[in-house]
């Protein structure tokens, strides 16, 4: 699917994209910056401009003349030197919009998407949006600048007031997966936001695609977005319920009670698999609870760049 540049905006929208962007940014504010190496070593002889010097890092490009001027620390940056591309990939499937009540995987995801933006926009990383359901949606290209920053939280204030409606109910996660390791520049990072339910879906199948991400030299950090109490611990008040695959559509009537040990069980080999082998892929996985604040995801997120870099 081509990239959609030609949205036309309301004057709503920019605004909520406004309300959106300020609440992103107080998010991410203290967090440290320049977290990343990059992957070739040393610097070409072609001066390309200055940078903040980051506490922590080497001195040795300190430019000292500049210092001496301004009293303040700026690290001189070659042609060679690269910045990252991030590419911020959200699941648009029917089950990211639960929980109805309270906050669903979808809002959690695409605001903590928001806020990663102006990480990477702090360390000059340029940085894409897409969406998948049942097929792959390259909404913006990785880019830097105001301009694009604005038009990425413009499209994730959009995705923030869709529907389940608006999406295909299905996802297309494995095969979104396949499509962008063979699609995306060399030595790209991938984020994904998903809370990897997929009617059928097998770990090995997921862990092939994410394979298929490091063999091509990409880096992948999978957020797995779910409503812990209730799809990870299956606890539900008393009763009998009606349980609905807002994907499949099959329905099923149960007493959570009796199902809980075996669900959680069940669940628990999942997630326990799918940590196993994204260990040994070197994929970071981020098991995050949508009803609680992203400010934890977000520490667990730089802490692993941090260690990445070093």
């Amino acid at each position: 699917m081509a990239f959609d540049q030609k949205e036309s905006w309301t004057p709503a929208d920019l605004e909520s994209a406004g309300v959106l962007d300020f609440k992103a940014a107080q998010a991410v504010e203290g967090f440290l910056t320049g977290l990343h190496a990059s992957p070739h070593h040393g610097f070409s002889v072609e001066f390309a401009e200055h940078r903040l010097f980051n506490t922590g890092e080497s001195t040795r490009h300190l430019d000292w003349k500049l210092l001496a001027r301004t009293d303040k620390f700026f690290t001189k940056r070659y042609e060679e030197e690269t910045n990252l591309r991030a590419h911020l990939l959200v699941d648009a499937s029917a089950s990211m919009f639960y929980p109805a009540i309270g906050t669903s995987k979808w809002e959690f995801s695409l605001r903590t998407a928001a806020a990663l933006t102006h990480v990477f926009r702090r360390q000059r990383d340029a940085y894409g949006l897409l969406l998948c359901d049942y097929q792959l949606r390259r909404l913006v290209r990785p880019g830097l600048g105001k301009s694009h920053h604005h038009t990425v939280m413009l499209h994730l204030q959009k995705a923030l007031s869709a529907r389940s409606e608006d999406y295909g109910k299905k996802t297309a996660l494995v095969e979104s997966l396949h499509e962008l390791a063979e699609t995306m520049p060399s030595r790209s990072l991938l984020l994904v936001f998903s809370d990897c339910f997929e009617p059928g879906l097998q770990p090995d199948a997921l862990v092939s695609a994410l394979q298929h991400l490091r063999y091509n030299r990409h880096e992948v950090l999978l957020f797995q977005v779910l409503d812990q109490k209730t799809e990870a611990r299956f606890e539900w008040n008393q009763g009998p319920y009606r349980l609905v695959d807002p994907e499949s559509g099959q329905e099923m009537k149960l007493n959570p009670s009796e199902y809980r040990e075996a669900y959680v069980q069940a669940y628990k080999d999942f997630t326990t698999e799918l940590r196993l082998r994204c260990g040994q892929l070197k994929i970071d996985l981020v098991e995050a609870d949508c009803q609680n604040g992203f400010g934890d995801v977000l520490e667990g997120y730089l802490r692993q760049r941090s260690k990445r870099s070093r």
